[in-house]
């Protein structure tokens, strides 16, 4: 059997990064970083995020009921022993919460009226974003999240792309905002400090 370069290529790429003898949270920091606080946009920071929130995330690309481009998370969690979610869960909720981006101004009032009342059917962020009772569906912190990252994540739900939403309720609320206000709020979100919350 000949492989093509391509194949070739692809083989040698996965065989480049030996993972044997790291701690299970350090797979996950070779893109999300071992401080939590990513550099790049593509992968959201996960310091000081919800356990729970993270662990869920990755039982959903496990079990294909979430999916990214190219499936890199769907292939990486095949590499993770589901066994030991909670104890990286627990790593990267423990770590400090990310400092925010510089807050641009542009839509900076529409976008704190939907973060902290909403407007009309699309409720406030924080109504979910904001708190920890038990009862409310499990959503993450947002504040000092990259905001290339929340908008797709805002996009993708409006789409249909992203369906891994407790009762479609990101879908409902996605499908209310139009493109310049995802924009705004996303700027808006990651330029904001995070309060102390418990998760």
């Amino acid at each position: 059997m000949f492989l093509t370069s391509t194949q070739s290529a692809r083989i040698a790429l996965a065989d480049m990064i030996d993972t044997s003898g790291m701690a299970p949270w350090e797979v996950c920091g070779l893109c999300h970083s071992l401080d939590g606080i990513s550099p790049m946009a593509k992968f959201p920071k996960l310091a000081g995020q919800r356990a729970a929130y993270i662990e869920k995330q990755i039982r959903d690309f496990h079990g294909n009921r979430r999916s990214n481009d190219g499936g890199q998370m769907q292939a990486i969690t095949t590499e993770v022993d589901l066994a030991e979610l909670s104890e990286i869960a627990a790593y990267f909720a423990s770590l400090p919460a990310p400092p925010p981006a510089p807050l641009e101004e542009k839509g900076t009032e529409q976008a704190e009226i939907l973060f902290a009342l909403g407007r009309g059917p699309v409720p406030a962020c924080l109504s979910c974003h904001g708190k920890t009772d038990p009862g409310l569906p499990l959503a993450p912190w947002l504040e000092a999240q990259h905001a290339d990252y929340l908008a797709k994540q805002l996009t993708d739900f409006k789409n249909g792309d992203r369906t891994n939403d407790p009762g479609e309720v990101m879908r409902a609320v996605a499908a209310q905002l139009s493109d310049d206000e995802i924009k705004a709020l996303s700027a808006f979100i990651a330029g904001r400090e995070r309060p102390e919350r418990t998760p």
